[in-house]
This record gives structure tokens, C-alpha cells and sequence, in this order.
């Protein structure tokens, strides 16, 4: 079998997927007609018929921060993504407390998506006339889910190469019928204008649209299992962000089109959750809506799919650098998969949604706001210590890159992030549903893991040193034996590359020991 030998265990399929693949790994993770049918419309709501510039905004900010972020991507080969990055430019302490910071982002934005697929599966089954429990439906797709994950990466790729089509299609097929159809009104863009975009709710809309791109930037994720990936990352990562500002701007403006400028807010107040199929019945028609209301389950399912493998090569990663049980970083000898990782991830999804369950929680109200919100906060959070890492990281190392991209961009990503995460956080309750209280500690959980990481570096490096002094080094190339762990190292003649303790800045002593 090709990249295995007798003496070597299986690795990942290298070389296997395309710049096309990647991108639909990112896309579907944020769920485009499932943001668009459940989120937009309290964009609409609180944003008005400024909502898409929300939209055009966010996007404008992450494309900043894929600027750097990808041209990193180029200096750093290591298979753990954000914490990798993080590490080769502030440091390991930092870059183990992202560490534990990314497990708890992708596993909540994943496990609470259950609760979603089982409330989404009733209400489709509802408009069809029959009852469906949620539960059963949840536990069936942790079953399902987990297969995708087993089967080969290339066969993931397919499968929500498919979904993705299809999701998009229908929102692609809404947005035709109310541009030939012309509108209620007649097709204006007087909403994108200055006045109505800077209103009392623009800090809402943002918060919103902000949390629309989540699973973007797991481009890098899929470096080792990609055709040339120096190209076909950055190219993915691109294309994601682009496409995804673009094409939510675009359909949410058509949905305020369907109701016109005057009647739209109204709309959105009166039925938040059935503005989309009202709009695609009065426009394309009925079977369109009951398609729509299939599709949301489909484009779920893909969203899982995704945050799923993205979730298992983290976990491979961190088996591989010591920090986790060397088993879940096993692959399988056929597919190629992280097999183990991706049965312990599931087994953690099925506590998680049988303890919401027994506890009688609502499946979107409760398992998916709360257990998304905090990830979400985590996957922010951690794009902002990223975008940090890339000006620090090269000024420590030789290299060719632009003033731009290695200190310009990544520092306006910083300060754009920054702003973004304190309007998540003051608009939490968009997100929650919740009380003061569940609000509170929903927040408070990111900082709380994050120093649990900061003491685990610090014991780390104390009883375990060996495992401390390699952890997000870069792997050797293909071939070849890694390299000796180094000692720790404070020198400043040292390259930032050479052993992943030394941050690419100064930190103080009581955080980078």
C-alpha cells in the first residue's frame, strides 16, 4: 500500500485532495443554507435592510486575516493548524493552552450541531404530517457521522462536495425567482447605503455574520492529506471566505427583495424561522419550500461531517505530538483515516447529547446554543492569537515575504478580530437564549480552559520535558527520521523554527515558563 511499509504504521492519505475538496470541507462546515434560513433572518431583524453589509464586512475582515494566516501556512508543516501556529510564534505554553482551546471549539461547535440535526429532523418530519423524537434522529447521525469519518478522505470530500451542491442550489434557486420576478417592490439597493447601515443594530448584525464563518480556517487542517499544498491551502482558504461573504450578502439582500424594503423587518418579526420558506413558496413554489425543509437536514449533516474530520486530525496531531494516548493517533490501515480519534470524538458527542437528554434540555434552545456558543468564542478566540503569532513568527526567521503580509495584515486582522470577539460577547444572548447567569458561564468557560492549557505547559514542561521541547516543532520531510528534540532555549540567535519553545517575542516568566 502506497506511504506504508513493514516497518512503518499507515499514514494519511497524502496527496489526495484538491483545492475544490478543501473548499467544500470549509464551507459546509458553516452550514451556508442553515446560517441563511436560521440565523439571517434575525440579522434582518435587528440589522435591517443594511443586514448584508454585516455580512460583506465579516468577511472583509477574515479575508484580512487569511493574509497572513496563509502565508504562514507556507513556513509551518505541522498538522496542528492553530495551535501549531500559535506556538511557533508566542510560544509553547500559549500554544498548548490553544491547544486545549481548539479541542473545546471544534468538539462544541460539532456536538451541539446534534441537538440542531434532531430539532430540524421533527420539524421537517412536522411538515410532512409525522412525529420524529429528536433523540433518536441525533443518536443515528453520531452512528452516520462517525462512518463518514471512517471511510477514506477523499470519499468525505465527495460526499459533501454533494451536499454542498445541493444546499446551495436551493438558496441559488430562491435568489432566481425573486430577480426575475423583480421583487415585491421592484429590485433597489438603497439598503446598502451609509444610513442604513449604520444603525443601532450594526453591532448585532456583525455578531451574527462574524459567527457565519466559523470552520473557515480549517484549510490548514488538510496540509498533509493535500495536492501541493502550498498553493491548494491558500487557494481554499480564499475561495472560502470569499465565496461565503459574497454569497450570504447576496441572498440575504434577495430575501429583503421578496418583501420589500418597507415590510421586510415586519416579516422577520412575525416569523423569524419561516421567512426563507415563505419567500422560496411565494417565489418558486410550495415543493420548493418542502425541498428546503429536506435540505436543512442534508446541509446539517455536511456541517457534522466536517467539523468532524477537522475534529479527528487535531486529535491525531496532539497523539502525535505526546500530549494526548499515543492509540488515537492510529490510522487505518485501509481508508487511511484517524479511525480511533474519530470513534473517541463520537463516543464524547453521545455523553454529551444523552446527558442534555436526561436532563430534559430543549435540542436547539439548550444542547445547540449552549454547547455551540462557547466554541464558537473558543475558534475566535484562537484567530485572534493567530493572527497575533504571524508578525512575531517572522520576525524571528529568515524569509522572502512582503511588509504586508507579515506584519500590516496580521496586525489589522488582530485589532479587527479583537472588535469582533467584544461584539460577540456583548451580544452573547443573540446566541444563548440564556440567562445572565448561563451567559456568564458560557463565556467564562474559553479563559477558564485557556489557563487549564497555561498550567498543563507548565507541568508538561516539568515532568515530561522531552514531549515539552518537541511539541509543534516541524515534522521532518517525507523520508526522513525526525529530528532530536531540542532543549529549551532562550537564545535570540536562535530561529524560531529551529525548536518550538522559543516564541518569536519575548514573553514574560510567568508565562512562558
Amino acid at each position: 500500500m502506497p506511504g506504508t511499509t513493514p516497518d512503518r504504521p499507515p499514514g494519511l492519505r497524502t496527496g489526495t485532495l484538491t483545492t475544490s475538496d478543501i473548499t467544500f470541507f470549509v464551507v459546509s462546515a458553516a452550514a451556508p443554507l442553515t446560517v441563511m434560513a436560521g440565523v439571517a433572518p434575525v440579522a434582518i431583524l435587528l440589522g435591517g435592510i443594511g443586514a448584508p453589509v454585516g455580512y460583506l464586512l465579516a468577511g472583509l475582515t477574515l479575508t484580512v486575516f487569511a493574509v497572513g494566516f496563509t502565508t504562514m501556512s507556507r513556513h509551518v508543516r505541522s498538522g496542528g493548524a492553530f495551535y501549531a501556529y500559535i506556538t511557533r510564534g508566542l510560544g509553547v505554553p500559549l500554544g498548548l493552552a490553544a491547544a486545549l482551546v481548539a479541542m473545546l471549539g471544534y468538539n462544541g461547535m460539532e456536538i451541539g450541531v446534534y441537538g440542531l440535526l434532531g430539532s430540524a429532523t421533527s420539524d421537517t418530519a412536522a411538515a410532512f404530517g409525522l412525529d420524529v423524537p429528536w433523540l433518536p434522529v441525533s443518536l443515528a447521525g453520531l452512528l452516520l457521522i462517525w462512518y463518514g469519518g471512517y471511510r477514506s478522505i477523499d470519499f468525505g470530500a465527495k460526499v459533501l462536495g454533494v451536499l454542498l451542491v445541493a444546499e446551495t442550489g436551493i438558496l441559488v434557486l430562491l435568489a432566481g425567482g425573486v430577480l426575475l420576478d423583480g421583487g415585491a417592490d421592484g429590485l433597489s439597493v438603497a439598503g446598502l447605503a451609509p444610513a442604513h447601515v449604520l444603525t443601532g443594530g450594526t453591532a448585532a448584525v456583525l455578531a451574527c455574520a462574524f459567527a457565519a464563518f466559523t470552520g473557515f480556517e480549517s484549510t490548514v487542517i488538510y496540509r498533509r492529506e493535500a495536492r501541493d499544498p502550498d498553493r491548494t491551502v491558500p487557494r481554499a482558504t480564499y475561495l472560502a471566505v470569499a465565496f461565503l461573504g459574497l454569497f450570504y450578502a447576496f441572498v440575504v439582500w434577495t430575501v429583503i427583495q421578496a418583501f420589500g424594503e418597507d415590510e421586510v423587518v415586519r416579516a422577520a418579526a412575525d416569523d423569524p424561522g419561516g421567512l426563507f420558506f415563505a419567500a422560496i413558496t411565494t417565489y418558486v413554489g410550495a415543493w420548493a419550500a418542502d425541498l428546503m425543509h429536506v435540505l436543512i437536514v442534508t446541509s446539517v449533516l455536511a456541517s457534522l461531517l466536517a467539523f468532524h474530520n477537522a475534529i479527528n486530525r487535531y486529535t491525531l496531531a496532539l497523539a502525535e505530538e505526546g500530549v494526548l494516548p499515543e492509540a488515537l493517533g492510529r490510522i487505518h490501515p485501509r481508508h487511511r483515516s484517524p479511525y480511533l480519534a474519530g470513534a473517541a470524538q463520537t463516543v464524547l458527542g453521545a455523553v454529551v447529547v444523552l446527558a442534555f437528554a436526561l436532563a430534559g434540555a430543549d435540542p436547539y434552545q439548550q444542547l445547540l446554543l449552549w454547547v455551540n456558543t462557547p466554541g464558537m468564542l473558543g475558534l475566535m478566540f484562537l484567530q485572534l492569537l493567530a493572527a497575533l503569532a504571524v508578525p512575531c513568527f517572522f520576525r524571528r526567521i529568515p524569509h522572502q515575504e512582503g511588509v504586508w503580509r507579515t506584519l500590516v495584515a496580521p496586525i489589522t486582522a488582530f485589532v479587527l478580530l479583537a472588535a469582533a470577539i467584544v461584539l460577540v460577547t456583548a451580544n452573547i444572548e443573540l446566541f444563548t437564549a440564556a440567562s445572565t447567569t448561563v451567559n456568564t458561564a458560557l463565556v467564562a468557560l474559553v479563559p477558564a480552559v485557556f489557563v487549564l492549557g497555561l498550567l498543563l505547559a507548565r507541568r508538561l514542561r516539568r515532568t515530561r520535558p522531552e514531549v515539552y521541547a518537541r511539541f509543534a516543532a516541524e515534522p521532518a520531510p517525507q523520508g526522513e527520521e525526525p529530528p532530536c528534540p531540542q532543549p529549551p532555549t532562550s537564545s535570540s540567535s536562535t530561529p524560531a523554527s529551529a525548536t518550538p519553545d522559543s516564541p518569536a517575542t519575548p514573553l514574560s516568566p510567568s508565562v512562558a515558563d
